[in-house]
């Protein structure tokens, strides 16, 4: 089952930056917003078209292409969720 037959519904940027939260991944493991930042993953806009992606160490990886922006954030929960170093850190208690 994925994210979206979970929710039922269309997910968007919004919603996967509170699923990401939710499941306990650092926020500067990603980036929803656009723009390169160091080791994150990302999701932008280009054109009409919704883009997804790695970037790291001044290169980009795993660069998919979509026309919505619901199988983007699909894509790219997928991709930081086979990333366990996206998790933070446990602490013991």
């Amino acid at each position: 089952m994925t994210f979206t037959q979970e929710r039922e519904a269309a997910v968007d940027r919004e919603e996967l930056r509170a699923q990401l939260e939710a499941e306990g991944f650092r926020s500067n493991a990603y980036c929803l917003d656009g723009g390169l930042p160091d080791n994150a993953y990302c999701l932008d806009r280009d054109g009409a078209d919704w883009i997804a992606y790695h970037w790291g160490r001044g290169s980009c990886s795993w660069l998919r292409r979509f026309r919505a922006e619901s199988p983007a954030c699909e894509y790219l929960l997928g991709l930081i969720r086979e990333d366990a170093r996206a998790r933070k850190a446990a602490h013991p208690q």
